[in-house]
């Protein structure tokens, strides 16, 4: 399939700047594989779609505030790190820019508790740099650092924590599980009383998440690699709900790349992985029932692994509506139910 089959128009105004409040005042697009259909709702009927004996899975992961803006030390020029990954204790794999500024060798400081030096740059142009902390790292960075937001994003937020779930406690994201975001811990305990259980994974979500499809031909993408873990309590649920004759429905497309990586395998176990997997359509699907989402980026790998679930036709169908019915779209954008 070509990459330009995934596109669709979207207006400006349609991209959600802002989170509504509160969290589950969202919309919801409820789509039936089955029927083919699609309805107009709220996100809280995804109560009614969901039986007693499923399950929700969701990704428990939490958003670094990775944005920090650093002064070189010997010339006063602000620099921007993006903190991506942990490479070693106090060591950190991160994008800067302006990047001909963040030469090895150079320090900065972040106020008067954080400071780091360039020890290197890799091939794609990243840097390995080495921070020095007065005191413990990711409190300091709680302190001086921004949510890496997208960059189709432009206002600011004003609360950190509206840009992570409710139920995140893992740190380790430069992005958040956005179709978490509309549920609240007095949602939860609802669908928790009709009788779904609800398990956790974690997937650290890469910025990666919103790099671009670049090639024309869909199978010759190369997908970023991102580090998942399914504990054994969460293999037990998603295992018994099969066997139950329930549901298994990933909150976001992590928790299913999370389930769909491991059940490569087989039987669901707890396990500890790096995941490349891509998923478009043509795709078989080993133990995702149901999924919960938000509206993706026109051409993304996300619309993609959305149309190999729900089939590209509806998919698509379902898009221009949204568009018509002035959906609101992306990471803080409305909801879609595929059943």
């Amino acid at each position: 399939m070509k990459k330009s089959e995934f596109y669709y128009e979207l207006p400006q105004n349609l991209i959600a700047q802002t989170p509504v409040e509160p969290r589950t005042s969202s919309r919801l697009l409820a789509l039936s594989r089955k029927t083919g259909t699609y309805e107009d709702k709220t996100f809280t009927d995804v109560l009614d779609y969901l039986n007693e004996g499923d399950c929700l899975i969701m990704n428990d992961t939490r958003v670094l505030p990775a944005r920090i803006f650093g002064t070189r030390q010997d010339t006063g020029s602000v620099v921007e790190f993006v903190l991506l990954k942990e490479k070693g204790h106090m060591v950190w794999e991160c994008l800067a820019g302006p990047g001909k500024k963040a030469k090895i060798g150079k320090i900065f400081n972040f106020g008067e508790e954080l400071s780091c030096v360039v020890l290197d740059v890799t091939p794609e142009g990243n840097r390995i740099v080495e921070f020095k902390c007065d005191g413990v790292f990711y409190d300091v960075l709680d302190r001086v650092g921004q949510m890496p937001l997208p960059p189709y994003i432009t206002e600011k937020l004003n609360d950190k924590e509206r840009y992570q779930t409710v139920y995140s406690k893992e740190l380790g994201s430069a992005a958040a599980p956005t179709a978490g975001l509309h549920f609240t811990t007095e949602f939860m305990e609802k669908i928790k009383e009709k009788g779904i259980k609800i398990g956790f994974v974690t997937l650290h979500v890469g910025l990666g998440t919103f790099r671009p499809v670049k090639v024309d031909e869909i199978t010759d993408h190369k997908m970023h690699s991102e580090h998942y873990f399914i504990p054994q309590k969460t293999a037990d649920l998603i295992n018994e709900t099969k066997q139950n004759g329930g549901r298994v429905i990933c909150v976001g497309t992590t928790s299913c790349r999370t389930l769909e990586s491991a059940a490569v395998k087989g039987k669901i176990t707890e396990c500890s992985d790096d995941t490349e997997i891509f998923i478009y359509p043509g795709y078989k699907f080993k133990c995702m029932d149901g999924l919960i989402t938000n509206f993706h980026l026109p051409e993304s790998t996300l619309i993609m692994l959305v149309s190999a679930f729900a089939g590209y036709d509806l998919t698509m169908k379902a898009y221009r509506h949204a568009v018509d019915e002035k959906y609101r779209f992306f990471s803080f954008g409305d909801a879609m139910l595929i059943l």
